[in-house]
């Protein structure tokens, strides 16, 4: 099986998605930061930038940000698809992004049904625009390259500066891509009512963000992550790459609902989002695995096992546990396999209850950098409650691994005892 999942996660089409939303994470950490401050959990606070304009003056910047991730989203994925093709890959995003902005209706209806024309209802350039622009930039992407590869194009004089020159080489690639769109807007236009972002949006973006947020797919992303790192393949970093727009869709729209004032709840929202993976699932690193560090700190017999607890706990805290995962290793152990599968499962059904029945709030798209310490993130997030959430499932943890990991000790322990009488 492990073989189909690497072939899968190595083509070219998830590879780009991959890429092109590991580029906008920049976008997503800046607009947290503003969105933070904006809604900092001190009601006096709040109140004064309020008062003073500033509150709307911070979401400013995050509207720049998070609003245009659809935007943003389709033009990375469109250049990195060309880039992983080997060819010049500038023209390959911006000619995403027109594609995207043609698909899109240029004007607006009021409630009064009155129509206003010139403007691009900024829904579609974020929350409900990020699966049309996976689609769209791996299209697009996929055109261009064709066309570049089949040297179907404008081929400029030797002298001519590479600027101008790469300019002319998108010429007809560019117009079949703006003339296909074209037809495309107008055929769903005609036929549809509506428009191919918008059908996506309905048809595609609504009932994956609902399969994803159930209690099942949350589960399933946890196993999956974990599966793949005790095979030493990179599970966080593939089931992002795979499940980063419909996650970063359910995180915007929960905003979208706090920024009109209502209350987020399991009702109108979503609990499994783009930081419901990054703050509950992965905390201290995939596998959560605080729990191994934990005992090694504290229990640990063999040397080599308090040895690399002090090494790996500076980087435990800010979810970084690579040291941990290779030098345990916890790679194709067979002894660590339950507890690493096992205690990220056990959190997440402890995080869903815990946000399905009201006792912890679900998450707006205040993102902190993935590498904020835990309990500190939960704190700027969700407020003391997100923060005892993550603090339980540190808990869970070191309990989950302790009689694992005192095994592998054992081991480990007995072996250095052996070594050292030979030496004797």
């Amino acid at each position: 099986m492990l073989p189909k999942i690497m072939d899968f996660v190595s083509t070219k089409t998830v590879q780009a998605i991959r890429d092109g939303f590991s580029a906008t994470i920049g976008l997503t950490i800046i607009g947290s930061i503003f969105l933070l401050i904006a809604n900092f959990p001190y009601s006096p606070f709040v109140e004064f930038l309020t008062k003073t304009g500033w509150r709307s003056y911070l979401l400013q910047a995050n509207n720049a940000t998070y609003s245009i991730l659809a935007l943003a989203s389709v033009f990375t994925i469109g250049y990195y698809y060309a880039k992983n093709e080997k060819i010049e890959a500038l023209n390959a995003g911006i000619l995403s992004l027109v594609a995207f902005v043609v698909l899109i209706n240029h004007f607006h209806i009021l409630p009064n049904n009155e129509k206003i024309d010139g403007v691009i209802p900024v829904l579609y350039l974020g929350s409900r625009g990020m699966i049309a622009s996976i689609i769209i930039g791996v299209i697009v992407g996929k055109v261009y390259s064709w066309f570049i590869k089949n040297k179907i194009v404008i081929k400029m004089p030797d002298g001519v500066p590479s600027g101008v020159a790469n300019s002319f080489v998108g010429l007809i690639p560019g117009t079949v891509i703006v003339t296909g769109s074209v037809i495309l807007y107008a055929l769903f236009n005609i036929i549809f009512k509506t428009t191919f972002v918008d059908f996506i949006y309905k048809v595609l973006s609504i009932p994956l963000q609902g399969m994803t947020s159930t209690f099942g797919g949350a589960i399933i992303m946890a196993f999956a992550m974990s599966f793949l790192w005790w095979f030493g393949v990179h599970g966080a970093s593939i089931v992002s790459g795979i499940m980063a727009g419909i996650l970063m869709s359910n995180m915007l729209e929960n905003q979208e609902i706090l920024d009109a004032g209502k209350i987020l709840t399991t009702a109108n929202g979503y609990i499994v989002t783009y930081n419901f993976r990054t703050m509950l699932q992965i905390i201290t690193g995939s596998g959560i695995t605080i729990g191994i560090v934990v005992y090694m700190l504290f229990f640990a017999k063999s040397r080599q096992f308090k040895e690399l607890g002090k090494l790996s706990i500076g980087a435990a805290i800010f979810n970084i546990n690579e040291p941990i995962i290779f030098g345990t290793p916890v790679v194709m152990n067979p002894i660590l396999f339950i507890p690493f599968i096992g205690v990220p499962i056990v959190a997440t059904v402890v995080a869903y209850i815990s946000m399905k029945t009201g006792l912890v709030p679900l998450m707006g798209n205040v993102n902190p950098p993935w590498t904020t310490p835990p309990i500190i993130s939960g704190f700027l997030v969700g407020g003391w409650r997100l923060a005892l959430l993550q603090a339980v499932i540190m808990l869970i943890s070191i309990l989950g691994y302790f009689p694992f990991i005192k095994k592998q000790d054992q081991i480990n322990y007995e072996q250095e005892q052996t070594i050292s009488e030979a030496k004797e």
